[in-house]
């Protein structure tokens, strides 16, 4: 399988790189369940790379000689609480410390600074009385496939900058970068949809922390769900 990557700046995180959970999606998207992607180094934008290896089995997002992100398959055992109700997270999303305190405000997944129908717009804030962070998140038109439901790569990245906003919900957020991400999606989701996406921390080790997220459905159903790596980044 050999195919070309451009990571358009649209789907920036930091200003210089590509929002890490749309990348793992980029690989992601080749597996039917679960898989595991391992970020090596920041994805530039705006330049061809390649993707290779089978399809299902793994994958090496490649910079010319430099490995920027290699996958493979993956078991994800994750416990996922309750979800809030959907006015429960509109609540919480008022609260995002991203609001005053952020350090990559033009994040594709969680910046303030885009606008709608560019950003994701998704606004973790904490639930009351709850050890999770909570938005709701509405896909626009220009996030849909062919079948005319949310491409996998964006449901990927609607899973991502939540579980590191459950690690800052009281104190100004460190600085940390997604380093390994473990998702798994069922596209059905359509846009429009107003949907809920939930995060919670899973502890700590070092430099590294572990978040988990889902993503449910109108309906409730949890259509997608993923652990996440963080690795801080100290000055």
């Amino acid at each position: 399988m050999i195919e070309n990557v451009v990571i358009e700046r649209r789907f920036r995180g930091p200003p210089e790189s590509g929002n890490g959970g749309y990348v793992c999606g980029l690989l992601g998207r080749h597996y039917r369940d679960a898989a595991q992607v391992t970020l090596r180094r920041p994805p530039p934008l705006d330049r061809e790379m390649t993707l290779t290896g089978h399809g299902g089995e793994q994958l090496r997002l490649m910079d010319g000689d430099e490995l920027v992100a290699e996958s493979t398959n993956a078991d994800l055992l994750i416990d996922v609480p309750e979800p809030p109700a959907l006015e429960a997270a509109i609540a919480a999303s008022r609260g995002y410390v991203g609001f005053t305190d952020h350090h990559f405000g033009g994040c594709f997944v969680c910046g303030p600074d885009r606008r709608a129908g560019d950003g994701l717009r998704i606004f973790a804030g904490d639930v009351a009385g709850s050890a999770i962070v909570a938005a709701p998140w509405t896909p626009d038109d220009s996030l849909a496939g062919a079948d005319g439901r949310v491409c996998r790569e964006y449901l990927w990245a609607a899973l991502d900058c939540p579980g590191y906003f459950s690690l800052h919900t009281d104190r100004p957020p460190s600085l940390m970068l997604l380093g390994r991400f473990v998702a798994r999606v069922d596209p059905v989701i359509h846009p429009g949809s107003t949907c809920i996406v939930i995060g919670w921390a899973m502890g700590s080790e070092g430099r590294k922390h572990f978040a988990g997220t889902a993503l449910f459905s109108p309906a409730g159903d949890c259509v997608g769900s993923a652990r996440a790596t963080w690795i801080e980044i100290r000055r």
